[in-house]
């Protein structure tokens, strides 16, 4: 074996690993999220958590993807351990389909249609109707669809190289005697544990394992073994993605393991001792990438077959492995005794960009709701101090206070990895909406604070003031409900009528500022009074002015920025007939000056 073989298998096995991130990551980003969608709201029985588990996993090519998400599921509370169990088993199906795709390097024939079956023949085709779509398509999603084809062309080519690299191997009987080594069970799988481990895919080993029956060294009783451990090593990456999970996850980690290895185990004793007792013809014979592809999915076939009707019994086992001690007990119901600190998505989403922004826009909403809240029982304040209010807008303050930065900081590490440009404007909407949730949740405190010293102080405005600040924040209480509910449920009609309830709630500052500037120059008020009821209605403007960067977050999403742009630029031009109409029935609506 020369170095331009070395080279060749090297180069080989980079196409190879680069083609199947590729490929898994562009499938992901298709399937936008739905996926993990469907995972998480169909699981209410175990067989169909196998079928759905077997289904993602065929579709989006990756089972350490798919269970990570799943141990994900059970750490945030979306799922119960037993509704993953069923999941975790159609994985382990679902991953065996990679390998039949990379079992099509393996035909040869005579027959030319036949023969166009081989990756050699169809992989070039599809790299260069993959480029063609990447470089030519504009739309997002003729793009994302070239980079599968063009990383499904590299894994293929990658295999075929590898294979072709390898040939040589053939004739080296040192190569050959090493092979025979692994047809010793317990080697056979330390050498696909260790493999799979170093490469954290199982695909991808499986497929080594394929491109080197190419030289016709790999006997039945040497891939056997070998493709049990490279089962056993699947499960790394799940354990590893456990680091720092809560109990409920770490079983679903460890169940994940325990099911592959009691696999295993069964799968041994049954082969190994049905060939000693009928002695299998086929136990000497070299495997091609078919057969590999055969045994991968008769054993994970096998494995969910077998254990399916005893998921309870695995299920109680985990506890017995991972138990709830009394210090978890305690800090859990001090937890929801509290809840002063929300739930977040796990972190474990993030390698789903486009889910764990579903994710963030749930807890968005839940910041809005809350958000929301609090101006409400600020704006009740105006009328009646009530001090059981007051503590709770207190402990709302603080929870929007760790929203935004447990959110912000999320939003950062989803930045951070490969999506499609729709979930960088969602990246970008909720950026601003969590932010400026956070704002109007600062100014409905900082009403509470002036009432507070009104009260403490026994400071009372007038009856005319009263009125006035009645009337504002009735605009000002409607300008959030349209916000909130034109976020939460994408209503772009609705985020249009906010900037025009904006500008009146401008214009009634400017109003009750003049007004109660003359109440203090005919000495009807005092200056304190008169500086307590300007930060009550500078407070009502900002919330105002936030709630519209809220509208326009929503606008910018639908329209896109470039029309943004331009309707803020004509939204206050006479000539926008809607906006003026929206303007005057709100003027009218909320005028200072009927009683």
């Amino acid at each position: 074996m020369t170095i331009f073989n070395i080279l060749f298998l090297v180069g080989g096995l980079a196409m190879f690993l680069f083609g199947m991130n590729l490929m898994s990551s562009s499938l992901e980003k298709i399937s936008g999220g739905k996926l993990e969608s469907i995972l998480e709201k169909m699981t209410d029985s175990r067989i169909k958590g196998v079928i759905l588990g077997l289904f993602v996993t065929a579709v989006i090519q990756s089972s350490g993807a798919v269970t990570v998400m799943a141990v994900g599921f059970v750490n945030s509370g979306i799922m119960a351990l037993r509704q993953v169990i069923g999941i975790i088993m159609g994985v382990n199906i679902g991953t065996t389909v990679t390998a039949w795709l990379l079992s099509l390097t393996g035909i040869e024939s005579s027959n030319v249609f036949i023969n166009l079956l081989n990756p050699a023949s169809f992989a070039p085709i599809l790299a260069i109707i993959g480029v063609v779509l990447i470089f030519f398509c504009k739309t997002q999603r003729k793009n994302t669809a070239g980079y599968i084809l063009f990383g499904f062309a590299l894994l293929l080519m990658g295999m075929t190289q590898m294979s072709d690299s390898m040939s040589v191997l053939e004739d080296m009987p040192e190569f050959t005697s090493l092979i025979v080594k692994f047809s010793n069970p317990a080697l056979g799988i330390l050498a696909g544990f260790l493999l799979t481990t170093v490469l954290q895919s199982s695909s991808a080993s499986v497929g080594i394992l394929q491109a080197l029956s190419s030289t016709g060294a790999i006997t039945v009783s040497t891939a056997f073994p070998i493709i049990l451990g490279q089962n056993i090593g699947s499960c790394i990456t799940v354990l590893i993605s456990s680091i720092g999970a809560n109990k409920n996850a770490k079983r679903t980690a460890l169940f994940h393991l325990v099911f592959n290895v009691i696999g295993v185990v069964l799968a041994l004793g049954l082969f190994y001792g049905l060939n000693a007792v009928l002695s299998f013809p086929f136990f000497d014979s070299v495997v091609s990438p078919a057969s590999i592809a055969v045994i991968h999915s008769v054993f994970n076939i096998f494995a969910t077959v077998v254990l399916f009707p005893f998921g309870n019994k695995l299920e109680k086992l985990m506890y017995v492995f991972i138990k709830d001690d009394e210090q978890t007990v305690s800090e859990t119901q001090t937890k929801n005794t509290k809840q002063e600190t929300p739930s977040l998505p796990d972190e474990r989403f993030i390698i789903s960009p486009t889910y764990a922004l579903d994710k963030v826009k749930d807890k968005c909403d839940e910041m809005a709701l809350l958000a929301e809240t609090n101006v409400k029982m600020s704006l009740e304040f105006i009328k009646v101090y009530s001090r059981i209010k007051d503590e709770k807008i207190k402990l709302n303050e603080k929870k929007l206070d760790a929203f935004e930065d447990e959110l912000e900081t999320y939003l950062i590490k989803i930045s951070a990895m490969d999506f499609a440009t729709d979930d960088s404007m969602r990246i970008n909407k909720y950026s601003h909406a969590v932010g400026n949730f956070e704002r109007i949740g600062d100014y409905a405190a900082n009403i509470i604070k002036t009432k507070r010293k009104m009260h403490k102080d026994k400071i009372h405005f007038s009856e005319d003031a009263n009125r006035e600040l009645e009337i504002m924040s009735r605009a000002v209480r409607e300008i959030m409900e349209n916000s909130v509910n034109a976020f939460i449920n994408d209503d772009l009609m609705l985020a249009m009528s906010v900037e025009p309830l904006e500008q009146v709630v401008d214009n009634l500052k400017a109003q009750l500022r003049e007004k109660h500037s003359k109440r203090m120059e005919n000495g009807e008020c005092t200056i304190e009074n008169g500086m307590l009821f300007f930060d009550i209605i500078n407070s009502f403007e900002r919330i105002a002015d936030h709630c519209s960067n809220l509208a326009v977050c929503i606008i910018e999403l639908s329209q896109g920025s470039y029309q943004t742009h331009s309707y803020l630029k004509g939204i206050k031009n006479s000539d926008n007939k809607t906006f003026m109409e929206q303007f005057e029935a709100y003027l009218e609506k909320y005028s200072i000056n009927t009683r």
